[in-house]
């Protein structure tokens, strides 16, 4: 879950929960609604911020792995073969 959508899902608890007049629409409690995804944003940004702290930390290291390529037309020709 990415940071955005925590922040979203916060913000979208936070106004289930404190801005609604209704409590309960038909058998929802808009109330627990808004705490559960209040919850869940909160543990995701946790989560984000987690993932996020450990790939700034991590080394990446550059194997360069080269040889060198023997050109054919450089080495002498080989010698005729008698038999």
């Amino acid at each position: 879950m990415a940071l955005g959508t925590s922040i979203f899902l916060i913000a979208l608890g936070a106004v289930l929960s404190f801005a609604l007049d209704r409590d309960t629409v038909s058998v929802v409690n808009v109330n627990i609604v808004g705490y559960i995804l209040m919850a869940v944003g909160i543990l995701g940004l946790i989560m984000s911020l987690v993932i996020n702290s450990q790939r700034s930390r991590t080394q990446h290291t550059v194997v360069d792995d080269r040889r060198p390529i023997i050109d054919d037309r450089r080495l002498p020709p080989d010698p005729p073969v008698r038999y």
